[in-house]
């Protein structure tokens, strides 16, 4: 039985559709590129080949490159004004409230993307809580302890909890934790994933 469903929220909240992600990944490359001394290019190249033995860019850069201002960082990568990206979903907010168990946010973005995304959503409030990456300590999913605190910080059993995310390996990340887990693929680019699988999260009562 499914007691509290954990929401990502890039991408999962709002369709992939939304040119946000590839504005993310630019001004990450371009902050790897300036801090680094790299051009653009190779920037990325670097962080393609790295950043995944890590939840986040930015946990690539504190373990290997020994990278110590995040809030500069995170300035840069998501500035104010980044949320008109995304379009109101009128549909989104009473689609939650249809839920009938609490629910959170599990993000990998500090909360001050949260707040602008959620609010631009019109969802901001529908949530028990927001945990961001600060909350665990700028280690992103998929992380062992990031998904324990998360876990740990809702008080249910981990086999009670339903996670929702767009990426694969945090989805089974969570999963490893002991709860459930559901991938959003809306373009079906993870046919292979071996995980539950839907298109939208309106689809998501199927696995309540």
């Amino acid at each position: 039985m499914v007691r509290a469903v954990i929401f990502d929220l890039d991408n999962t909240l709002y369709p992939a559709s939304a040119s946000m992600e590839a504005q993310i990944i630019r001004r990450m490359n371009e902050y790897t590129a300036r801090f680094l001394g790299l051009d653009a290019e190779a920037a990325a190249a670097i962080r393609h080949e790295r950043m995944p033995r890590y939840g986040t860019t930015l946990e690539w850069l504190m373990a290997e490159q020994g990278f110590s201002d995040p809030d500069d960082y995170f300035s840069w990568v998501h500035p104010d004004g980044e949320e008109e990206l995304v379009d109101f979903d009128p549909m989104l907010g009473p689609f939650l409230d249809s839920l009938p168990m609490p629910k959170y946010v599990f993000t990998n973005a500090p909360m001050e993307h949260a707040d602008r995304m959620l609010r631009k959503l019109g969802i901001a409030g529908r949530f028990e809580r927001v945990f961001d990456v600060k909350f665990n300590l700028l280690k992103g999913k998929p992380d062992a302890e990031a998904v324990g605190r998360v876990i740990d910080a809702i008080g249910l059993p981990a086999s009670s909890l339903l996670f929702v995310d767009d990426i694969p390996r945090y989805v089974q990340g969570f999963i490893d934790g002991g709860g459930k887990g559901v991938l959003v693929d809306h373009f079906g680019k993870h046919p292979d994933s071996g995980l539950p699988t839907i298109r939208t999260i309106y689809e998501l009562p199927a696995y309540l």
